[in-house]
């Protein structure tokens, strides 16, 4: 912090970069801070700095965890050959919320995008590849957006001469959707995929 930066400002400046918060939220969550700081801003400020030290990517899957491999990969109750691709950090932890994997994972760290100049080489899918010659199924679980079909596209093509199976996530309506609100890809992804 430069001398003559005013701490409160630059507090409420370095919490506005947070996602989901504004300047305005920054600013009630500084003033919510300030105003006990034994209780919320000292431990608040330990806990990141702790986790600053301990958290690193793990080496197996890209995870974040304080553990390397992940406490994820060295599960010993979690299907090792079954593999869920995801695209960040944040798709596994809300996979892992909802209970709905008990396999592995790996974080590619994005997706092809040409507009933004993210090609294979930038994204963890050669490990991929290499962790796939000893699964059994690669789920798919990309975004159902146009980067997100490409890098499944891509990455199918890679795998399936590998004779692992490949799946995709359903797409479509979802629970309690009225058919009439939906957008047209997501009716004609529904159809398609119908069971």
């Amino acid at each position: 912090m430069r001398p003559n930066v005013d701490p409160v400002e630059h507090l409420i400046a370095l919490l506005a970069k947070l996602p989901g918060l504004g300047r305005r939220s920054a600013r009630r969550a500084a003033l919510r801070l300030l105003m006990d700081p034994e209780t919320r801003m000292l431990p608040l400020a330990d806990a990141l700095r702790s986790a600053a030290e301990a958290v690193k990517k793990c080496r197996v899957c890209n995870n974040l965890d304080s553990r390397d491999p992940c406490s994820i990969c060295t599960d010993p109750d979690r299907d090792q050959g079954l593999i869920c691709v995801v695209e960040g950090v944040s798709d596994l932890w809300a996979l892992e919320r909802a209970h709905a994997h008990q396999g592995t994972y790996h974080v590619l760290g994005g997706t092809l995008s040409a507009l933004a100049g993210t090609g294979p080489e930038e994204l963890s899918i050669a490990p991929l590849l290499r962790r796939a010659t000893e699964a059994r199924e690669v789920i798919l679980a990309l975004p159902a957006t146009v980067e997100g079909a490409t890098t499944a596209h891509y990455l199918a093509e890679r795998l399936e001469p590998g004779g692992v199976t490949v799946t995709r996530l359903a797409q479509g309506v979802p629970i309690g959707g009225a058919l009439d609100v939906l957008d047209d890809g997501t009716l004609a992804a529904a159809l398609k995929a119908r069971r």
